[in-house]
């Protein structure tokens, strides 16, 4: 769905999600709740990124990643779960 180059890092209680584009960075921060919960809790996106997909590539990368890991998600970043609510084929990974 998406070519933007999203990385992640990953700590023992939580990481980011980020893509840089022309120099600017949008990242998505997110909170372990035990070894099956991941917690969005925030997704800044610059203004010189706004509408080039960075915000949606990160929340996609997050239900891969959970699928892949076979844990659920929390979104209580208002933006991650309006994504989420916006592709049905996502929800599976909800909490």
């Amino acid at each position: 769905m998406s070519d933007l180059d999203v990385k992640r890092e990953d700590g023992p209680t939580g990481g980011r999600y980020f893509v840089t584009i022309d120099g600017h960075t949008a990242e998505m921060t997110y909170s372990k709740a035990g070894a099956t919960r991941l917690i969005i809790d925030h997704t800044g996106v610059p203004d010189a990124l706004r509408g080039k997909g960075a915000g949606q590539a990160m929340v996609l990368r997050a239900v891969e990643d959970a699928r892949a890991a076979g844990i659920k998600i929390i979104p209580l970043c208002p933006f991650a779960k309006a994504q989420i609510g916006k592709h049905p084929e996502w929800q599976d990974v909800l909490a």
